[in-house]
């Protein structure tokens, strides 16, 4: 059985996604903000492993998020799940383009990597330009998301790196009026941290409710995803993985 991180999991899709692999077997790792919501998170889900806290909107605590994860062992997968909409540019930029960037890049890497986006993505633009004054809008977050996925999955050998959108369904961020199926809000990305299944087991890939979906195509320009990987270096200090520069992207396979 797999031993999974999911980032956000004290609520919302995040802990729907823990309670399916908990009753799968799979070994969980719930992440909370801070330790009133990791206790009310291990309440919620008493059979987890273990619970990490840290406030995404802070580059420190995301950094000391990534030791705690380190401290905890090698993980099977880590399920992007953390995300902010209705908030400041500033705190979008930090929680959904940055955070997942520096976790990425610091945690011991896994066989897998489920990066939640939206359908959103599809109206994002890179706007790099913005990245000094720490501003960006949702859409460009989740085009970065992306971005992110495809890096990786171009980049790192011997990783899974796929980037899902959950659809808009009824949590507390998509508000009760949401019209999509709720189970199929996180069906896709517990398949993807731990099945075996011949469709799972792919790279650099776009997925909704476990189908492979049409995708800003922006996030498919090598030029564009290193430029990424440089500004958010040069907003955190923080290098990418060292990996093969040129891998045939695994999108092919």
């Amino acid at each position: 059985m797999s031993k999974i991180l999911i980032t956000g999991s004290a609520d919302g899709l995040g802990m729907m996604s823990a309670k399916r692999l908990l009753t799968e077997g799979h070994s969980v790792i719930l992440h909370a903000r801070n330790e009133s919501r990791s206790m009310q998170a291990l309440q919620s889900i008493p059979g987890a492993l273990a619970v990490v806290t840290g406030d995404l909107s802070r580059t420190d605590q995301t950094i000391r998020l990534a030791e705690q994860v380190n401290e905890l062992g090698i993980l099977d997968a880590v399920i992007h799940n953390a995300g902010v909409y209705q908030v400041s540019p500033r705190e979008i930029f930090a929680v959904n383009t940055i955070a997942p960037y520096i976790l990425t890049c610091l945690i011991k890497m896994p066989k897998r990597l489920i990066y939640l986006s939206s359908g959103m993505h599809m109206h994002g633009h890179p706007n790099f330009g913005n990245f000094k004054r720490a501003q960006v809008s949702y859409s460009d977050s989740k085009l970065h998301v992306v971005m992110l996925a495809k890096a990786v999955a171009r980049k790192l050998q011997n990783v899974y790196s796929n980037a899902i959108d959950p659809g808009w369904v009824p949590t507390r961020m998509g508000g009760p009026g949401a019209p999509e199926d709720l189970h199929k809000g996180f069906e896709t990305q517990t398949w993807l941290a731990a099945s075996n299944d011949e469709q799972a087991n792919v790279s650099g890939r776009y997925f909704k409710h476990k189908t492979e979906r049409r995708y800003n195509t922006l996030a498919d320009d090598h030029s564009l995803q290193e430029e990424l990987l440089a500004q958010c270096k040069g907003v955190t200090g923080i290098s990418f993985p060292a990996g093969k520069p040129d891998k045939a992207d695994k999108n092919q396979n």
